[in-house]
């Protein structure tokens, strides 16, 4: 059996608001909880403690499309650092890079080939980083029959549909088994639930409330450039606003309140995937209060949210730091008398999501609690979220590999 993973920086194909009835992926979080403890994982993490170092024993072909985007190339460099045994590499590309060799660090040099369904079946493992539009194209077809590919797409083609898994490992990460294709979150989605998922266990959820500031890698490669180019032109005077393309308003010197398309309830589609996939993912009720506020702010990297939570039982505050000391993939920065919280500045590039502000809420009291929240969205919001899904899979037996290590 293969694996394949589809990732995508490019907004929802879907244009409607998804019923996700009676699905069974949701999250069981004992199970997941022993599967992500047995992973080796070398990732460079002030977490690693948490982690145990038993070894996924098998090897795995593996092959990345769409090696040159932002998010493609922190596939890479995630796999350079996994667990996941990889004896051998492969890169596809369109007509465009095929025949041009990419750095694949401790992989080498590898030729990019032009993308083939029947040649990507030929790989235990691939990563695409490719458009939602291509993930509807190609994914099922990928996927389908034993011989075929197990899928983790990455773009939001098939989040909400009620067959295919949503998830976050730590969360729900045994809900691979048995799967074919596995959607991989949001990137604001994956960063608000390592937080939320702890304090649920803790407390059970009974709302939830965020505002996100997202950074201009959330819309890729060209976001990034829009914000650089248009910083440089507005300080070096040739400017006094600067022009955009990819974002709906000029972002440097600004915040907009707006990422992704208008619905007609007044939310974003952005703001929207973080209700659905809330309550997808944790499989809380198909109505369970989940509102969100998402903001584009002229930062390049690491989405920061501010969450604000009802809780079903009274909160313990300390109970809840202790709860995210241990917590895999979150790393815990709340000492406010050092003026020590989580900040883009020191989250970028990072694998674990940065916790802090912890308090009791002014307006739930014993039954709230307020946080601060910042994740690399490149990372934990898609790349490393994926490559970690595969590490769960083949600890979990999903994956079948051609080739034993």
């Amino acid at each position: 059996t293969a694996l394949l993973l589809t990732v995508s920086s490019v907004t929802s194909v879907l244009g409607f608001s998804p019923a996700i009835r009676s699905s069974s992926f949701v999250a069981r979080s004992s199970a997941s909880d022993r599967e992500i403890s047995t992973l080796t994982r070398n990732f460079p993490s002030s977490q690693m403690t948490k982690r145990s170092s038993s070894s996924i024993s098998m090897s795995y072909s593996v092959a990345v499309v769409g090696a040159t985007g932002a998010v493609g190339k922190e596939i890479l460099s995630c796999l350079n650092k996994s667990s996941l045994d990889v004896s051998s590499l492969r890169i596809f590309g369109s007509e465009r890079s095929a025949g041009t060799k990419r750095d694949a660090g401790k992989f080498g040099e590898v030729e990019v080939e032009l993308f083939d369904v029947a040649k990507a079946r030929e790989c235990d493992v691939v990563f695409l980083a490719v458009s939602g539009s291509f993930s509807l194209e190609h994914a099922k077809a990928l996927s389908e029959g034993d011989d075929g590919a197990i899928v983790i797409d990455n773009s939001s083609a098939f989040r909400y549909d009620k067959d295919i898994p949503l998830v976050v490992p730590e969360i729900n990460g045994e809900c691979t088994k048995g799967s074919k294709l596995i959607a991989n979150p949001n990137c604001t989605t994956a960063i608000g639930l390592m937080a939320l998922w702890p304090l649920h266990k803790l407390f059970k959820l009974k709302s939830v409330i965020m505002s996100t500031y997202q950074a201009a890698s959330g819309a890729g490669q060209p976001g990034m450039d829009e914000l650089q180019e248009g910083t440089r032109a507005v300080l070096s005077g040739e400017r006094d606003v600067a022009e955009n393309k990819i974002f709906a308003h000029p972002l440097p010197f600004n915040v907009i309140p707006h990422i992704d398309k208008f619905q007609e309830n007044g939310y974003t589609k952005e703001e929207m995937k973080v209700t659905w996939e809330c309550r997808k993912i944790c499989g809380l009720a198909d109505d369970f209060p989940v509102s969100c506020t998402a903001v584009r702010i002229p930062t390049y990297r690491a989405h920061s949210e501010t969450i604000i939570v009802q809780t079903e039982e009274d909160v313990d505050i300390d109970a809840a730091r202790k709860a995210f000391e241990e917590a895999p993939g979150i790393k815990l920065v709340d000492d406010i008398s050092q003026e020590k919280y989580p900040m883009p500045l020191t989250a970028t590039g990072q694998y674990d999501v940065e916790v802090g502000r912890l308090r009791k809420s002014l307006v739930f009291g014993d039954k709230g609690i307020e946080f601060f929240v910042v994740g690399d969205q490149l990372l934990r919001g898609a790349a490393l979220n994926a490559v970690l899904i595969a590490e769960v899979m083949a600890a979990n037996g999903s994956i079948k590999a051609q080739v034993e290590a």
